[in-house]
């Protein structure tokens, strides 16, 4: 592009050639009338402009006109005929130099020649500038893009994030991205094709396959030898290359593959782990590639710098993916421990097998039905990926605890344990035994002291006082085992109990004893449940245990909240629950949802040895007038009932 001379309209300039010669052959002269606008001016082009008195329009604005074109253009003062000096008109310090009226030809060619290779200068900065600007935005692009790819942990999610970006970065109309497979060994076999993208086809159905992992595809060469593939033209190969074209794809979408960057994603190691493919690099990325014609006129080749930036987002890329699956690997391993975790809680306690999932199913479902549209003061409020694994944790652990609790009270199934209702049936078998006694030894006195006629007379007086005390004894046994029943609902007045455990017997050693014990009628007389107080208060404790153990868990800043949530799954909101009796404000929203979860279960789940299922009508009346007593929170059960949220276990098969 040849250097651009402004001059006014009438200057003599014909004997001014920078190089000698004739102005025109030299340089390209434009004749104005007035000064030319700073925007008109191309910034890529050695611009001089002669300033005279003529462009000069004498008003206060001139020198501001001035000095927006030196920014662009070399300023050359031109002088009046006896003028050595710039006249004051003239804004000097603008000026790049200064030509007298009457200098001579080889002066006015000297000053032109200094004036051009500030010109030049210019340009030559401004293409710095923009050179450098430029590389300061990509930078800046990598850097972002960077810090988006560090902190995606979702494996397809970070693909799509790396493909899009590599085809934004490099103007690409297409691409696809192969992860490397490997065996048992850790030994790469395959490429497996796990992404694709085509902005003129953008409703292309994405089916996985291998390719073999060698040099027979530009993917599998790319990985094979760990380094940039830079094609001009797909279908017309070099002859010496190992790899070919596929057109299978171009001939059944009516697509034309041609210019291609393939890059091997490799991790610090040096090691490769995929493929980035891009397709067809454009000069408008906005323009779709509809027919061959179009990708002819508007796909150019990858340049070097595209190939370097493209290497640069492929090996932070590398890094994303295997810190994502190796945030995977984790996330597998700590559910393996979960699992395993669950599985020893409810080994100790086989009643309640699958209560940890369930609780954990209708909490997140609670959850993502508030997140749907909540009730009250929770419409609004959402719940992020993470959030809802929070949950899941918790519900899953909350429990944990019970693995400091006693077994015998863990399991204990009736008012009495075992042993203890088995005590009381011996004493009784052995009052039985005793009152069968009695009455063969009466008969047997009776025999001897009255004669066989006095027998006779007094034997169904015999035989009715035997059939008395065998169905006192039983009765008394049944009213014991009925008693021994837990309830749900605090029930039972247990006067025939005080009445039974007034009587008393001899023991075999002649003591007199009550026919129940203190302990005894204490234990049967519990109105509600199965526990008396001390042992409620052992079972209570398993939450303050959960709390400590999940406290030692270095938990991620996502699921830090565990702990906490699980620790009030037995709390109230009006500060009657446990372990630390706390109100509504001080037990968070995710807590409010598995309490009411955690209830739920625990009344509708399957027949236990100590409690009936409840019809589910029958939980929720439960749940409801719970939250009127201002137990619950009225708002969240809302929320389960009219979103069905209890319907998830039927549809999970719990």
């Amino acid at each position: 592009m040849r250097p651009l001379l402004i001059a006014a309209t009438g200057l003599a300039l014909d004997a001014a050639s920078p190089r000698g010669g004739r102005l025109e052959d030299d340089v390209e002269v434009r004749r104005v009338d007035a000064l030319p606008a700073p925007a008109s001016l191309d910034a890529e082009r050695a611009t001089v402009i002669v300033l005279d008195r003529t462009l000069l329009g004498g008003g206060g604005d001139d020198r501001a006109r001035v000095a927006a074109l030196a920014e662009v253009a070399a300023i050359v003062g031109w002088g009046a005929p006896g003028e050595r000096e710039p006249s004051a008109k003239l804004p000097v310090d603008l000026l790049s130099s200064f030509v007298p009226g009457d200098a001579a030809p080889a002066t006015i060619a000297t000053l032109l020649r200094g004036a051009f290779r500030h010109a030049a200068a210019l340009v030559a900065e401004r293409a710095a500038q923009s050179a450098e600007q430029e590389r300061y935005q990509e930078l800046s692009e990598l850097t972002r893009v960077g810090a988006a790819l560090s902190t995606e942990r979702n494996l397809f999610a970070l693909l799509e994030m790396i493909l899009s970006q590599a085809r934004r970065i490099a103007s690409a109309d297409a691409g696809a991205l192969y992860l490397v497979e490997k065996d048992e060994d850790g030994r790469p076999t395959a490429l497996r094709f796990k992404l694709t993208q085509n902005f003129t086809l953008p409703n292309l159905p994405l089916t996985e396959f291998t390719v073999p992992l060698d040099s027979s595809s530009v993917a599998g060469y790319a990985a094979v030898r760990g380094e940039p593939v830079v094609i001009a033209d797909s279908y017309h190969l070099p002859a010496n290359v190992e790899y070919k074209l596929n057109r299978g794809f171009d001939e059944r979408n009516n697509y034309r593959t041609k210019s291609q960057l393939v890059i091997p994603m490799k991790t610090h190691r040096d090691e490769v782990i995929g493929v980035v493919q891009l397709i067809n690099r454009k000069r408008d990325p906005d323009v779709a590639l509809p027919t061959p014609e179009v990708t002819e006129r508007e796909v150019i080749p990858f340049d070097v710098r595209t190939v370097e930036l493209v290497n640069a987002l492929a090996s932070q890329a590398a890094v994303a993916i295997e810190n994502s699956r190796l945030y995977e690997d984790i996330e597998r391993l700590f559910e393996g421990f979960v699992t395993a975790a669950v599985y020893a809680i409810e080994s100790r306690d086989p009643s309640t097998f699958g209560h940890s999932g369930r609780v954990a199913t209708l909490t997140v479902g609670l959850a993502e039905a508030v997140d749907r549209g909540g009730e009250g003061p929770y419409r609004g409020i959402n719940f992020t990926r993470e959030q809802l694994r929070e949950i899941r944790y918790a519900g899953l652990l909350h429990d944990f605890g019970k693995v400091g609790v006693r077994e015998q009270v863990l399991v204990k199934q009736k008012k009495l344990y075992p042993a203890n209702l088995d005590v009381i049936r011996n004493r009784f078998a052995y009052l039985q035994q005793r009152a069968e006694l009695e009455v063969e030894r009466e008969a047997v006195r009776v025999l001897l002291d009255g004669g066989p006629e006095r027998y006779e007379a007094m034997k169904a007086e015999l035989e009715q006082r035997r059939a008395q005390t065998r169905a006192d004894l039983e009765r008394y046994l049944q009213a014991i085992v009925k008693a021994n029943e837990p309830t749900v609902l605090p029930e039972g007045s247990f006067e025939e109990l005080t009445r039974i455990g007034q009587q008393v017997f001899l023991d075999f050693d002649g003591t007199e004893k009550p026919l129940l014990s203190g302990d005894e009628i204490r234990f049967l007389t519990i109105r509600k449940g199965n526990l008396d107080e001390g042992e409620r208060k052992e079972i209570e404790s398993h939450v303050t245990h959960t709390f400590r153990f999940l406290e030692q868990i270095p938990w991620t800043r996502e699921l830090k909240g565990v702990p906490e949530i699980a620790y009030g799954h037995h709390e109230k909101l009006n500060g009657r629950g446990y372990p630390r009796a706390v109100g509504a404000d001080a037990i968070p929203v995710q807590t409010r949802m598995m309490t009411i979860s955690d209830i739920f279960d625990a009344l509708t789940a399957s027949d236990r040895p100590y409690k009936r299922a409840l019809p589910k009508d029958r939980a929720l009346d439960i749940l409801s007038a719970e939250a009127k007593e201002g137990m619950l929170d009225p708002h969240l059960l809302q929320t389960f009932i009219s979103a069905r949220v209890f319907e998830l276990l039927a549809q999970a098969g719990a």
